[in-house]
């Protein structure tokens, strides 16, 4: 009878283990960020700094953090955001679950610094974007016209 309830006690365990496996946030469309970007353009540089833009679009049902952008145009790519006209370094801006971090003129942007060569309109910068959580991405910004601005279009 002793061996009867280990055994039950070792099936309940198993089951109950397996029930909350079940029920993990892991999976489905509670799961992890969904990352995507979108819109993404560099103005042409006029000097030995430049800004990049873009959208990073989460279609998952977890947030999550841009953290840091790194490019083969500069060694020194920092992320900026912009609040009563003044530009300061950040660590890492929010990508909201089922919502979007959009860098854009006049607000939060991607700062290059101390460039390695002046990219011209037509070409495109290659940069990593690092997240928190997701892996990272890798994007292709074309260089556009020196005041390209989509949002007044």
């Amino acid at each position: 009878m002793n061996r009867r309830r280990t055994a039950l006690a070792g099936v309940l365990a198993l089951t109950t283990g397996l029930a909350l496996a079940g029920c993990s946030s892991d999976g489905g469309s509670g799961g992890g960020p969904e990352l995507k970007v979108t819109d993404a353009f560099m103005p042409q540089p006029v000097s030995d700094m430049a800004a990049g833009f873009l959208v990073v679009q989460n279609s998952g049902g977890t947030g999550d953090r841009l953290t840091s952008v790194t490019s083969p145009l500069s060694d020194d790519v920092t992320i900026h955001e912009t609040k009563n006209q003044k530009m300061r370094e950040v660590s890492s801006f929010e990508v909201p679950a089922n919502g979007e971090l959009d860098l854009e003129r006049g607000g939060n942007h991607i700062m290059f610094m101390k460039l390695k060569q002046k990219p011209k309109q037509g070409e495109k910068v290659s940069v990593e974007l690092h997240f928190e959580k997701a892996d990272p991405i890798t994007v292709d910004l074309p260089v556009k016209e020196t005041t390209h601005n989509p949002k007044k279009q």
